[in-house]
């Protein structure tokens, strides 16, 4: 399986940097969940260091360069969430999409693959090595890569929401949505190039809470948590959360 984790996963809501307890959460639940037979792949943003876009804009450079700026954040993510792992009796490996020798492994398939079958769990930095590229179309790409049966899009809410509850009462959230509809109405699982790949190879994508401790080695285990995004026919809860993603 491939886990997604955004870079604001590493801070305190509000904050920008890494958290040490919020990288504790993370990595005690993922290896946790490492512990049985699963092969796990992460992929992990940079949100929390540098956004390439608006760093762009608001420092008048080229989004390339700035998104080459970004893909460095996802390395220190990376690196201390592979440290995190190690600390707790785990083992993990580090593989960069960007050369990086006396930090991580480079990035090539079947030595990934390989580190998998050891039972290892692989963090995957700096992206896709593109610019103009988010961490969303890299863990689809990876995912592809690896035949990884799904996609995991771990974040602070607990689905995909129909509308923001807060401001629409009609609001729902979604236990199943068709990629059909994700891409229509524009509904913010991931962006359109990563969602387009799932679709095309038919690799669905669980949006969860990770928040809420021991939701990763849940949903590994094939718990219902959270919104299922395939090509299954879309269906609604009437529950109502505080949470949701647009």
């Amino acid at each position: 399986m491939l886990l997604k984790i955004s870079g604001e996963s590493f801070s305190k809501p509000g904050q920008t940097g890494i958290d040490a307890e919020e990288l504790r959460l993370i990595a005690s639940q993922i290896a946790d969940a490492a512990q049985g037979t699963t092969e796990i792949a992460v992929v992990v943003g940079g949100g929390n260091m540098i956004r390439g876009a608006n760093l762009a804009r608001r420092l008048n450079i080229d989004q390339a360069t700035a998104d080459y700026m970004g893909m460095l954040g996802t390395v220190m993510n990376g690196m201390a969430l592979k440290e995190a792992i190690e600390s707790t009796g785990g083992e993990a490996r580090l593989l960069s999409a960007i050369n990086m020798p006396a930090i991580g492994e480079a990035f090539i398939r079947k030595r990934a693959l390989r580190h998998l079958s050891k039972q290892r769990v692989l963090i995957l930095a700096a992206g896709t090595g593109n610019p103009f590229f988010t961490t969303d179309t890299c863990a689809a790409l990876r995912a592809v890569e690896l035949n990884c049966d799904i996609l995991l899009k771990a974040t602070k809410v607990d689905g995909v929401y129909s509308a923001d509850p807060a401001a629409d009462p009609t609001a729902t959230r979604y236990d199943r949505l068709s990629f059909k509809d994700a891409v229509d109405q524009r509904l913010g699982v991931m962006d359109l190039t990563a969602l387009s790949m799932c679709m095309e190879h038919n690799l669905p994508i669980r949006v969860f809470d990770f928040k809420e401790h021991g939701n990763i080695k849940k949903v590994i285990n094939g718990a219902d948590i959270g919104t299922m995004v395939d090509n299954s026919p879309t269906t609604t809860t009437s529950e109502i959360g505080s949470d949701h993603v647009l």
